[in-house]
């Protein structure tokens, strides 16, 4: 057989793995969490000065185009931790918790914003519903805009 037979049948497969693996379902019977919170946005900086950057608390690098949130500790125990995926009604797609935030703030996240500043001040400071399964589960498809 030669190998471009051979990779013909082996690809379906390979895709068919992957998209499993880069987007898990959630497991049957588990209800998605949502909870209402307020949100703020946050950019890197831009100033060679500071050291931190585009670092997270975790080590995590921030890259501009990222969707990206921190959240306050008191989400982190209701299992918002690291890597989970969440969907913020009447934002597109899923942003990745990949910052946490001072322990003075409660119910509260910060939206990745890159460079842009512009955008981060037009965000401002609202009330957002946020929907999220269990860790390495894909969020859940939003019921409706909300805002």
């Amino acid at each position: 057989m030669s190998s471009f037979l051979l990779w013909a049948r082996i690809a379906p497969v390979l895709v068919l793995l992957v998209a499993l693996l880069a987007f898990p379902a959630p497991v049957i019977g588990q209800q998605a969490r949502t909870l209402k919170v307020t949100a703020t946005a946050y950019v890197s900086s831009t100033d060679p000065a500071r050291k931190v950057g585009n670092r997270t608390a975790w080590g995590d690098v921030l890259v501009p185009g990222m969707k990206a949130i921190a959240v306050s500790e008191d989400l982190l125990e209701l299992g918002l931790t690291r890597g989970t995926r969440v969907r913020i009604r009447g934002l597109e797609g899923e942003y990745e918790v990949m910052d946490r935030m001072a322990p003075r703030w409660k119910r509260h996240i910060d939206v990745y914003m890159g460079e842009n500043l512009k955008a981060a001040r037009r965000w401002g400071k609202r009330k957002v519903t946020i929907e999220w399964n269990p860790v390495g589960k894909a969020a859940p498809e939003p019921a409706g805009e909300a805002n």
